[in-house]
């Protein structure tokens, strides 16, 4: 089908195929329609609850039992019951679609595909045009990038940038390492991997033991197929790409290459069975669960470990919380070799299958969208991310937004964040890019704040800085490169399609084979690869490479 594009041009006037489209389909919400509140068009604020679904993980919450959650039920007269999925999301959605009802409201994450190719979501052209100014204002310039193939939009994503583009100061990258053993050795530059695991092997020789417990050298979550690519996203990053999913594209041909059975995929997975062999890798890699992994990681046996700062975000805060600044970890820029330049920090980018949607059971969606849109007022968006004025923030005289030691504690602190409601509302909503600006250019994001960052330091903090001769961690790396099509893990590939069946055989192929080669002997280990090899191959990887490549280029083009 011809892609038919919501261009920011002309948001005014939403085209006479779009009504007819959106008029004629199945997914009509249940209930009331889109002029609720009378023929003045006014939306009522008479107290509501409706059912928030997300497939992320977090503790469910009645919205209004936060402080962030109450003060926007104050303005709207809406509540929400928020829950999040437990076990296996595939089979959550399953039933979600075999059954026929949902939530109101649902962040599907990577069960956007599924549940959309069902039905499941209404078309958001016609709310967001009557009722959505502060919709348009933020997502306007990204209005091609979110309108679906049959003209509609489906949900509002989480990374809209607005007002520019701002550089985190604190980066990270993948590979982590405690502190206690850069400071044993000097601060030393940490660059290649045969450095960092050198270091690692050294420091346990020397302590092999803390507190009386055995040191753990090196460690990673492959416990679960959902967080699998923790281990499998290496390779790309060792060989100096950003974080485009399964591929590395070149940036002069913008030709896609799978990573998987390459010779940078065969060199990680080497080096982590040598690991192995030397007893420095966790022999619970592949087999414990995520609280397992994330109680190691904070008992301070661990020193290096591989994972995206996001997945652990819990842990990071706790240990921090625990005062002794040599048991936390640091961010490393870490590649194969001296010549490759690192690919950490990631470039202005748009994520647009990861967003909030409105389901086909909702009674109210005009009451939805406005609360939406409510959300999306600049006063709204500090309070989500910032909170109150003169109680979790305060503005100086030059009218930059800052916090004091307690205050960013509180903003740090993980049961803090749920009572006052930053767990459940910074995030997986309609919201501002986390490398946003207001407009009187305050940072969207309190750590992206300079004079925030300065304050969040510990004097552990400011001491490794000093060794290294750096001002902030994202000093560490190198600076972004634009990417115009980044990230390309957010190509969408439909349900049933070839791309997504090799998508999900490839992954099975890699969580069958990972386990065998990095506890293998050496002798066996090559053999077993070629075996993974040539698995891989019957998979025809060349037709996957084609079609993500196709679509770098057109987005490159500008079509989304």
């Amino acid at each position: 089908m011809r892609k038919k594009k919501w261009l920011q041009t002309s948001l005014a006037v939403i085209t006479a195929a779009t009504f007819i489209l959106a008029g004629c389909s199945n997914n009509e919400p249940k209930g009331s329609n889109t002029e609720t509140g009378g023929t003045n068009g006014e939306v009522s604020t008479d107290p509501v609850t409706y059912d928030y679904f997300a497939f992320g993980t977090n503790k469910d919450v009645i919205a209004s039992n936060t402080t962030i959650g109450k003060i926007l039920q104050e303005q709207t007269g809406v509540d929400w019951k928020m829950e999040y999925v437990v076990g296996d999301a595939s089979t959550k959605s399953g039933v979600m679609i075999a059954g026929g009802d949902y939530p109101d409201v649902i962040s599907p994450v990577s069960e956007l595909s599924k549940l959309t190719d069902a039905g499941a979501f209404i078309p958001l052209n016609d709310l967001i045009e009557k009722y959505g100014p502060n919709i348009k204002r933020v997502y306007g310039d990204y209005m091609d990038k979110i309108t679906n193939e049959d003209g509609n939009i489906y949900i509002l994503p989480f990374t809209a940038n607005v007002n520019g583009y701002l550089k985190e100061p604190d980066a990270t990258s993948t590979f982590w390492m405690q502190r206690r053993v850069l400071k044993e050795f000097g601060y030393p530059e940490v660059k290649t991997l045969d450095q960092y695991f050198d270091l690692i092997e050294q420091y346990q020789a020397k302590y092999p033991s803390v507190d009386g417990k055995g040191t753990i050298g090196f460690l990673t979550f492959a416990g679960t197929a959902g967080e699998f690519f923790t281990i499998t996203n290496q390779p790309m990053h060792l060989a100096g790409y950003p974080n485009d999913g399964n591929v590395m594209v070149d940036m002069k041909t913008h030709e896609a290459k799978l990573y998987m059975g390459t010779d940078y995929e065969k060199r990680w997975l080497a080096s982590l069975n040598e690991m192995n062999r030397k007893s420095l890798l966790d022999p619970e890699t592949f087999t414990a669960n995520k609280d397992q992994y994330l109680a190691k990681l904070t008992s301070g046996r661990v020193l290096g470990y591989v994972n995206y700062s996001w997945q652990i975000g819990d842990a990071t805060n706790n240990l921090k919380a625990a005062g002794n600044d040599d048991l936390r970890y640091v961010a490393l820029p870490i590649v194969f070799d001296e010549s490759i330049t690192d690919a950490y920090i990631d470039p202005p980018s748009f994520v647009n299958n990861r967003g909030l949607g409105i389901t086909v059971s909702a009674e109210d969606p005009v009451r939805i969208i406005k609360y939406w849109d409510n959300m999306l007022s600049e006063e709204n968006q500090k309070l989500i991310q910032w909170g109150e004025k003169d109680v979790t923030y305060s503005v100086n005289e030059e009218g930059r937004f800052v916090m004091s030691k307690e205050q960013l504690a509180n903003r740090n602190d993980n049961e803090f964040k749920r009572k006052y409601g930053w767990a459940y509302f910074d995030y997986e909503w309609p919201r501002y890019g986390n490398n946003s600006l207001y407009e009187d250019g305050n940072a969207h994001v309190p750590t992206s704040q300079p004079e925030v960052a300065e304050v969040n330091y510990t004097e552990g903090d400011l001491a490794l800085l000093k060794a290294y001769g750096l001002k902030t961690f994202s000093g560490f790396f190198a600076e972004p490169v634009e990417r115009p099509w980044y990230p390309a893990w957010s190509i969408e590939k439909e349900q049933g399609s070839p791309e997504q069946i090799f998508n999900q055989k490839a992954g099975d192929l890699q969580q069958k084979f990972y386990p065998k080669m990095v506890f293998s002997s050496e002798a066996d280990f090559e053999s077993i690869w070629n075996d993974y090899l040539a698995e891989f191959n019957k998979l025809k990887p060349a037709g996957f490479e084609a079609f993500i490549t196709s679509k770098v280029k057109e987005r490159i083009a500008g079509n989304w």
